[in-house]
């Protein structure tokens, strides 16, 4: 049982990012180091990844635990409320 009301439970929902996170912006800085240049989220590719070389012909997908449910990590668990959202939706991501 969740113990937060629904309305804190989605405001709290709503703070979470989907682009600019920490590992995101770590791999980014780390690549920008390296002298390799990038776009980000471009939408005319089919998916959804965080950094391009579209000279390379190459991308990076920065997966984090919770979206896409990597086998053994703590952080991969189900919410607890809203199964019926979260499972499909979950499940098209790995």
């Amino acid at each position: 049982m969740d113990t937060l009301t629904v309305r804190e439970r989605s405001r709290r929902m709503s703070l979470v990012k989907a682009k600019d996170t920490g590992p995101e912006m770590a791999v980014r800085r780390l690549v920008y180091s390296l002298g390799y240049r990038y776009r980000l989220h471009a939408g005319d590719l089919p998916g959804k990844r965080d950094i391009v070389f579209r000279s390379r012909k190459k991308a990076i997908f920065v997966h984090g635990c919770f979206w896409h449910r990597h086998e053994e990590c703590r952080l991969a668990r189900l919410p607890k409320s809203k199964l019926d959202f979260w499972l499909p939706k979950l499940s098209g991501n790995r």
